[in-house]
């Protein structure tokens, strides 16, 4: 099997497994809101399990795997398996005591860390002792998730993306039944839910060892404390993580900014974004994370040729997805935010507002996207310097975009500035790759893309056009807004895919390869 029809199968699984988990985190977030609501509890739990999820995305998900996945990938190429297992092992053993000590730490700091996160909840007692005492139960969730993410590396290296893209799935699973079946035991409900998160991390962890197990990676053997290439690895990781911290300086920039708007703005960005976050996590991040472990390879190899080919590959594949996944979004914006949030508290003019954050969003849907396969080509390359100083000017262009748009566009301005940061993020760092790799089929990929905009752009119209022609305004009942939705999804994919069809789209065959796992 090539290179490429390793990628789009792995894609599928990535893909597959990260839709269950967002369906499941859907389902979990609806039970929490019914059990527990928006007051002092749920409010208590959201600051207390933010702040492991922080040292989640810094230093797990988003450094670690990837500074791990190129080195470990080097060691199975040019050497051994066995030198790459003792390297795997090594790391295992030294992190697991790192994450021993930070989580022991962060239990007797929490009163502190609490302090520092949510401030405000120093003027409730009640709140400040609930928040700390969450925050205690929780923090160790970090030594198993970051486990996993080391888990993940190694797994996804060896070809195996199954069980590290399931394992979100536990974790909702654990939370949910916990509520259900813990949280009535709790004087604190609250407390059972927090029990959750531990389960559930510990579940996620337990899922990867019998995979790990069946690739010949045993945790009971003897390997080195110390390996050489830790070092190397740990240098990866320093601008990999400060990588990582840009990205959420980006998130608290856009959310203090909407804090000087009207009341409820941060709201509609909040649900505008959970709604590209979908087609993101299922598309450009599972191609992101399937290509990794193959550009290793090719790099490892110095098989620049087929690096080049696998990232154009990726980047026009990821383009195939997302563009017509951007025209979708702009297209049926308001009836999906109808459908999904239209309810109660959630009125017609909070639907409008969501939607015009979503439409802003959206624009930038194949930048994100496509910054994402380039990131991974750096990485890897063992180079995580160059794409942090390209996300600092991003970062930076993203505030200075907001503050110049949040005043004619409101919170429209600032959904439209990360996606023009985006975009500009995308070309740097394309400029970047191409002066680096000479030629990166450039004229391969904008072939692609253009065969895609065209099928879009009639895929939209036709959209359009439906919908001109249905009422979608008043109490329009639930059923035939969910049936209209999910007639112009299915509708948008039949004519796109028929036209990329016609348009001979190499892309659609790798998609119709990957649906019938060829």
């Amino acid at each position: 099997m090539s290179e490429n029809k390793e990628v789009t199968k792995a894609a599928g699984v990535v893909g597959a497994a990260t839709l269950l988990s967002r369906i499941f985190g859907f389902v979990r977030d609806m039970v929490i809101a019914w059990f527990f609501g928006a007051g002092l509890a749920a409010d208590a739990f959201f600051v207390a399990f933010r702040i492991p999820n922080l040292l989640r995305r810094l230093f797990a998900e988003g450094s670690l795997t990837v500074s791990f996945v190129p080195v470990f990938t080097e060691y199975l190429t040019k050497r051994s398996r066995k030198e790459a297992f003792e390297l795997a092992g090594s790391v295992l053993r030294i992190l697991s005591v790192i994450l021993a000590i930070v989580s022991v730490v962060g239990i007797l700091a929490a009163p502190f860390i609490v302090r520092i996160i949510a401030p405000g909840f120093a003027v409730s007692a009640e709140k400040f002792e609930i928040t700390v005492l969450l925050t205690r139960l929780m923090f160790p969730y970090i030594f198993f998730i970051a486990l996993v993410a080391l888990c993940m590396g190694i797994l996804n290296a060896l070809g195996h993306f199954a069980a590290p893209a399931l394992a979100p799935v536990l974790l909702n699973l654990a939370m949910i039944g916990s509520v259900f079946g813990l949280s009535p035991f709790f004087e604190r409900p609250v407390i059972g839910l927090g029990v959750g998160v531990l389960i559930g991390g510990a579940l996620q962890l337990a899922l990867q060892v019998p995979f790990l197990i069946k690739k010949g990676f045993f945790f009971w053997r003897r390997f080195p404390w110390y390996h050489p290439a830790v070092k190397r690895i740990g240098k990866l990781m320093t601008p990999a993580v400060f990588g990582s911290a840009v990205y959420q300086i980006n998130i608290l920039v856009g959310t203090l900014l909407a804090s000087l708007l009207a009341e409820g703005s941060i709201s509609y960005l909040y649900y505008a974004d959970r709604l590209v976050q979908f087609p993101l996590g299922i598309f450009a991040i599972a191609v992101g994370t399937a290509v990794l472990p193959s550009l290793s390879r090719q790099a490892a190899a110095k098989d620049i040729d087929a690096l080049r080919d696998t990232f154009a590959y990726a980047l026009r594949f990821v383009f195939f997805i997302t563009i017509p996944a951007m025209i979708g979004l702009i297209v049926l914006r308001v009836p999906i935010v109808q459908l999904l949030f239209n309810r109660g508290a959630f009125d017609a003019t909070t639907t409008r507002l969501t939607a015009d954050a979503l439409l802003y969003y959206a624009l930038g849907l194949w930048a994100f996207s496509g910054v994402r396969i380039v990131v991974s080509t750096f990485y890897a390359l063992q180079d995580t310097k160059t794409p942090v100083k390209v996300a600092i000017l991003s970062l930076l262009a993203n505030i200075v975009l907001s503050i110049f748009l949040m005043g004619p566009m409101r919170h429209g301005g600032l959904a439209l500035a990360p996606s023009l940061s985006s975009m500009l993020n995308l070309t740097i760092l394309i400029w970047f790759l191409k002066k680096r790799l000479g030629r990166i089929g450039a004229r391969n990929i904008l072939k692609s893309v253009g065969t895609s905009i065209a099928a879009s752009i009639v895929m939209g119209l036709a959209l359009i056009c439906f919908l001109s022609n249905i009422e979608l305004q008043g109490d329009i009942n639930t059923i035939r807004l969910m049936m209209y939705v999910g007639l112009s999804i299915v509708g948008g994919i039949v004519i796109y895919g028929g036209l990329s069809r016609i348009f001979k789209s190499k892309e659609l065959t790798a998609v119709v390869g990957m649906l019938r796992k060829d």
